[in-house]
């Protein structure tokens, strides 16, 4: 029988994203002449005894996470010069945000290109780094200085395992906007002007307002629009949607789809058919706006195939196309819209 499996498979996923993506992974890149090695921390109680107090600290800001704490910390400390093995590390592990605490300026483009060349390869993960200035969806660049916690004052770079603990202990549900940080008594000061400025040039910033400190913005350090990525690509919480919904259909498909089905018509249309339902359950848990989403066989690019075989298709309608053996190539168009937050709110009130 054909794909009934995979049905389910999409609606236990669908089912189950805002669980998954409430607490997230975050990934720690630590400098340290103690305690070297790989760990998996999931309290405070498995942070290792012989790392120095900051990088203690360091685990400890991680895991406050945000409306809940993230799933877990995967930590590599070493003593090279560069990232360039713990990187080559992480890219055997799952995680979805990533902080290194002493990264340097010059340092960043190197990270920068990293990071792409996982998300190229199909690992969609993405970095709080500090002065980061990426223009990259998958970069957020935190620039909030003077970070006072306790007896400790923090630059930019020291705050954001912070920042990516909140980032993956936040919903999918929700914006980190306006989340607070009730560890922190004050930090940099901006007036309105300020705030507004580095938000629309791609900062994540905080800001205290006059009660607590909080989140400006959840926006990460994309700028420039493109036909393509427009302006919700700028919003951490859409990409993180997009990035799921990424995730979810290409391991779905890879693990109990491809090579395990004749690819005829009707297979392609079971296909679709699960793909549909995965978009359903996202929009009864209000990940994707209701009625908007739809998925299909790509005619256009089937076309293109069909002719680079020597297919004349110059005389076959658009349902002769659809329905043409594609040999083992499979064309598939989706359209999906994520909902975005509650943040800007207009309201007249009359007397």
């Amino acid at each position: 029988m054909g794909l009934p499996q995979v049905n389910i498979l999409f609606k236990q996923l669908a089912a189950s994203a805002i669980q998954r993506g409430a607490r997230g992974i975050v990934a720690l890149l630590l400098k340290d002449t103690a305690a070297l090695g790989t760990y998996t921390v999931l309290s405070s109680t498995d942070i290792p005894a012989a790392l120095s107090d900051a990088n203690k600290k360091q685990m400890e800001l991680a895991l406050i996470g945000g409306q809940q704490a993230p799933l877990k910390l995967i930590v590599r400390v070493g003593n090279e010069a560069d990232w360039t093995a713990g990187l080559t590390w992480l890219e055997t592990q799952v995680f979805d945000y990533l902080a290194i605490p002493e990264v340097t300026g010059a340092q960043l483009a190197g990270i920068y290109t990293w990071l792409g060349n996982q998300r190229n390869n199909g690992k969609m993960v993405k970095a709080v780094l500090p002065s980061a200035a990426a223009d990259k969806e998958y970069v957020i660049n935190f620039t909030t200085g003077s970070i006072v916690n306790g007896a400790t004052t923090y630059t930019a770079a020291q705050y954001c395992a912070r920042i990516a603990g909140l980032i993956a202990g936040t919903p999918l549900s929700m914006a980190t906007t306006f989340q607070p940080l009730p560890e922190v008594t004050s930090c940099q000061s901006y007036t309105k002007a300020q705030l507004d400025t580095a938000i629309d040039n791609g900062e994540f910033v905080i800001f205290h307002d006059g009660e607590k400190v909080k989140v400006a913005r959840g926006v990460n350090s994309f700028k420039t629009t493109t036909a393509d990525k427009g302006a919700s690509f700028k919003k951490i919480k859409i990409v993180d949607i997009l990035d799921l919904y990424y995730s979810d259909i290409t391991k779905t498909i890879n693990d109990n789809y491809i090579g395990k089905y004749p690819n005829s018509y009707d297979n392609k249309v079971l296909l679709l058919t699960a793909i549909d339902a995965y978009h359903m359950q996202l929009e009864a848990d209000q990940l994707l706006d209701p009625g908007v989403n739809s998925v299909e066989i790509d005619i256009d690019a089937q076309r293109v195939f069909l002719q680079g075989i020597g297919v004349d298709t110059s005389q076959m309608t658009d349902e002769e196309i659809k329905e043409a053996n594609t040999q083992d190539d499979v064309f598939i168009r989706s359209n999906i819209k994520p909902l975005d937050a509650m943040e800007d709110i207009t309201m007249k009130a009359y007397l």
